[in-house]
């Protein structure tokens, strides 16, 4: 059987779904930096490698978050294997996309002042990808689906 995306749900409907993304995405920032802080002193790894892992353990956190919260009512397409693959992905481009403001600000447009890096990474970069997690997350990994016969 294919399946297909079902009908949007109401605007009402999308509140609770940007609250639980957020409050996932929390419990993951807060994952990550803990797991840095700890990697990087009493686990003495180095910094790249330490926030390799912290990495990865915050996309683990938010992706639980999302499969047993905010999204816990859509039953998967595809295994909770792929899934996580598919949203370890688009955390990665998140990620990425927060560099690449980062990137262009600093070197691009010459905007070196640290305040400026702040802004151009933590602020701009992290809503962007916000939002890039957002919309990869709700439209790729936990999209809603309806069997061919509804609709």
């Amino acid at each position: 059987m294919i399946a297909r995306r079902a009908p949007a749900a109401g605007p009402g409907a999308l509140l609770p779904e940007l609250l639980g993304f957020a409050l996932a995405g929390g419990a993951a920032y807060a994952a990550d930096l803990a797991f840095f802080v700890w990697l990087r002193g009493p686990g003495g790894f180095g910094p790249l490698t330490a926030k390799s892992l912290s990495f990865v353990a915050g996309c683990t956190v938010a992706y639980l978050g999302n499969a047993l919260g905010t999204y816990r009512g859509r039953a998967p397409a595809v295994s909770r294997a792929r899934q996580y693959g598919v949203f370890f992905v688009f955390n990665l481009a998140g990620a990425l996309v927060q560099l690449l403001c980062l990137a262009v600000s600093h070197y691009g447009l010459g905007l070196t002042a640290p305040r400026d890096d702040i802004v151009s990474g933590a602020g701009v970069g992290m809503a962007l990808a916000t939002a890039l997690r957002f919309w990869g997350t709700r439209t790729f990994v936990f999209r809603r689906t309806a069997s061919a016969g509804e609709g």
